[in-house]
């Protein structure tokens, strides 16, 4: 539920700011807020200010562990921004080469650092989530072409199950159509 007020909002607190966009409250001054906007990072905003919309208020309480404000921060960011989150090489690819071949005797062979080409898989990833993401929260298309589009995305998800050998971390991997 969005509303627009003047009360004090606690850390956590997510907010739609009419120059800056959707952000959370990571840290509470006696005269302003520091909150972390997805497109222009930390930025105070004076306590009484009221002209941006609360998307989600938390209680204010007089103290909150850093790792409670991380934890709210990671979690706004993927759901908004489809920020990238660090993914582990499983340990066997360390330091290792994809080597192509081509059939033919005649061409050179490739040579890749398994880390290099990794990353690029991880790149995908993350911004197929940042399309899936986009898709879903679109005021310009209809439920039957957000459906539509994510059963693509779910396809090319399955196509991408191959490289999960690569990742360290089964939930770090491709995911395709459950049967």
């Amino acid at each position: 539920m969005t509303t627009t007020t003047t009360q004090t909002l606690g850390i956590g607190s997510r907010v739609n700011h009419p120059a800056f966009g959707k952000g959370v409250i990571m840290r509470i001054g006696k005269a302003a807020y520091e909150v972390c906007f997805m497109l222009h990072g930390m930025t105070p905003v004076a306590r009484g200010y009221d002209k941006w919309d609360i998307i989600e208020a938390t209680e204010a309480a007089n103290e909150i562990s850093f790792t409670e404000a991380e934890k709210a921060l990671v979690k706004i960011l993927k759901h908004y921004n489809g920020v990238q989150e660090r993914v582990d090489l499983a340990d066997k690819w360390t330091d290792g080469t994809l080597i192509f071949q081509p059939q033919d005797t005649g061409l050179q062979s490739k040579e890749v650092p398994i880390e290099a080409f990794f990353h690029k898989i991880v790149m995908v990833r993350d911004r197929l989530r940042v399309m899936e993401q986009r898709i879903n929260s679109s005021k310009n298309l209809n439920d039957e072409e957000k459906v539509n589009l994510q059963q693509y995305l779910t396809r090319i998800y399955g196509s991408l199950t191959t490289f999960n050998v690569l990742f360290k971390y089964k939930e770090d991997s491709f995911v395709g159509e459950k049967k």
